[in-house]
Formats: C-alpha cells, sequence, structure tokens
C-alpha cells in the first residue's frame, strides 16, 4: 500500500512538472518604454491571462534607438507592436510584416505648435520648423506634408523638419514652432513644462483626416504557416485584449501594474494615470480585430501625396483576421 501510494505520488509530481513545462514562450517587443501605453499586456501578464491561455511572455521594452520591425526580421522577438505606416512601408522594402490583431482604434498622433508663432492652420507650416520623430513614426507627417503639398526640404515653400527626441525640449528651447506630441504622453509634458493650453495651437492627425493605425499586433507571415506558431498568437491576442478590456475598465488600478513593471523608475503615478486615462479613449470600441474600413483608409492615406508617397502600391497580404476570428470566438 506504501509503495502504491509513493507511485501515485511521483506520477503526481512528474505530472505536474509536465505542466508547468507546457507554458508556451512569446517574445512581444513594444514599441517603447514600460508605459501605459501597454497596459493591456502588463495587466494580461499580471492578472495570470497569459498563464491561463499556457503561454509564458516575455515583455521587452523599446526605446529611442529601438526599431520593433527590426527586432522582428532579426528574429529578437516573435510578436511586436507598430504603427501601421512603419509596418507597411518595412512591407513593401521586403520584410513580410502582418497584422493579426488592432488593439487600438483612434489615433493619439498630434502636432503642436505654440499660439505665438502665428500658426493657426497647416497653411501656415511652410516657412516653420517641425519636430518630427523618425524610426518609422515619420511616416504619417510625411504623407500629411505630401497631400498637403508642402516640401519638407527646409525651403522657403516648404518646411524644415527637425528630427526631434523624444522629448518636448524643441518647444520648450523653442528650436521648433511645432513638436511632435501623442494625446497621452508629450502633450502633457509641454503643460507640465509650464506652457498653459492656452498658449498652444494642436493638430490632431484624426481631425486632419490623415490619422493612421497605431499599436498593432505583427508577426512575420511565414510564421503563421506553423499552425502551433499560429495557436499560441490566438491565445496571446485572446488573453492580451482580456488584459486590454480590464486596463479600460479599472484605469487606475492598470497604471499602478505599469509602475510596478517599470524597472527604469522613470514613471510617475500621476502621469501613468493620467495617460492610461487617455489611452482608454483609443482603445475604447476595438475588440482585438481589424475593421477594414480603418486598414483601408490608412493604406489610401499613405499612398496620396503625389511623387512621394510612403507607399506605392496597395499592400497584398499585410493583415490576416484567422487569428482574431479564432481568439474573439
Amino acid at each position: 500500500m506504501k509503495r502504491l501510494l509513493t507511485s501515485l505520488l511521483t506520477g503526481a509530481v512528474v505530472l505536474m512538472a509536465g505542466h508547468a513545462q507546457a507554458a508556451d514562450k512569446v517574445t512581444l517587443q513594444l514599441k517603447w518604454v514600460t508605459q501605459a501605453q501597454f497596459a493591456g499586456y502588463y495587466v494580461a501578464k499580471d492578472k495570470g491571462f497569459y498563464k491561463e491561455e499556457g503561454l509564458e511572455v516575455e515583455i521587452k521594452p523599446g526605446g529611442p534607438d529601438i526599431a520593433p520591425a527590426q527586432v522582428l526580421a532579426g528574429g529578437g522577438a516573435d510578436v511586436v507592436l507598430d504603427w501601421m505606416p512603419s509596418a507597411l512601408a518595412t512591407r513593401e522594402k521586403g520584410v513580410p510584416m502582418v497584422n493579426i490583431a488592432q488593439p487600438f482604434k483612434t489615433s493619439g498622433m498630434m502636432l503642436t505648435c505654440r499660439k505665438e508663432t502665428g500658426i493657426t492652420s497647416p497653411k501656415e507650416f511652410p516657412g516653420k520648423t517641425l519636430g518630427v520623430w523618425f524610426f518609422g513614426n515619420e511616416y504619417p507627417f510625411l504623407s500629411w506634408m505630401s497631400q498637403l503639398g508642402i516640401p519638407t526640404d527646409g525651403s522657403a515653400k516648404g518646411v524644415t523638419v527637425l528630427k526631434q527626441g523624444f522629448n518636448v525640449d524643441p518647444l520648450l528651447q523653442k528650436q521648433a514652432d511645432c513638436i511632435s506630441t501623442m494625446t497621452y504622453n508629450e502633450y502633457w509634458q509641454v503643460i507640465d513644462a509650464g506652457i498653459p493650453a492656452s498658449d498652444l495651437v494642436v493638430f490632431k492627425y484624426q481631425d486632419q483626416g490623415v490619422a493612421t493605425l497605431e499599436d498593432g499586433i505583427y508577426v512575420l507571415e511565414d510564421k503563421l504557416k506553423d499552425a502551433a506558431f499560429a495557436d499560441k498568437m490566438v491565445r496571446f491576442v485572446r488573453a492580451s485584449m482580456k488584459g486590454w478590456k480590464w486596463a479600460e475598465a479599472n484605469s487606475d488600478a492598470a497604471a499602478m501594474i505599469v509602475l510596478e513593471n517599470d524597472a527604469s523608475g522613470a514613471q510617475t503615478e500621476k502621469h501613468q494615470k493620467r495617460m492610461m486615462g487617455e489611452i482608454a479613449k483609443l482603445t475604447a470600441g476595438s475588440n482585438g480585430a481589424l475593421d477594414k474600413a480603418d486598414y483601408e483608409r490608412t493604406v489610401a492615406t499613405l499612398m496620396k501625396g503625389g511623387s512621394d508617397p510612403v507607399i506605392t502600391k496597395t499592400p497584398s497580404g499585410a493583415w490576416t483576421s484567422v487569428i482574431t476570428d479564432k481568439a474573439l470566438k
């Protein structure tokens, strides 16, 4: 009897160990540093949503010198977060990135200007210096200027493009008339620096009709041919969207989870809670499935602009609903 009990216990331990080893590993590359912009993924990990799906997810923060598309192409991550303009431009250059889910429904990108510059509409942009992010973030801006017929070569009839770091210093130090900001981040850095909203003029890409999709979930096309990988992505997307909806409903708590995961210690509770409140406005209305109309609008925007469009032809196979069709059942 004792021998039988020992055998059963040993079998149970082996079985438990087998289950413990069964978790499938997934490496996620973020587009930027740890902040509420990525709250849904941190929540999914913290709340055990990934674990419930049999996943062990490593979340790799981004930074100013990290381009998600390059990380994906180089095998440094299984899945990345990127803006669609960057992903489509990268795909046209030969890296077959595919959008498998779209948690963000609305664009948060803006151009923020000092009112004292006299800029009241895009018509006043020529002759001005505009701060622009690069590493793939420049594409929405370049598409907008191209559609307006405004050269970006620094000529009298064009604008001078200042390669903007990921801060608001060019506006504070008056090195640029306008800078790139997000509704949830840099705009509030300007406000916190002492410039009141009444002294600013803001141009939201969403309001200008040039909004493009941001923070989508991307993988390499060939990887989806592997049934095991595709199944991992179904589970990853399902758990991630559960995390996002929890974050929307529990904004402050989600911000605190992000802070707990910020190894740099650079973020503040005030900023992250405010950021999460703004992020929730951008993810609201999305269940993770890419809206075909939003995709087509993004493509049309990127193809406009005469002789210098961001992409030169309508993409084929740049997104799939196969993963979300299964994940969101």
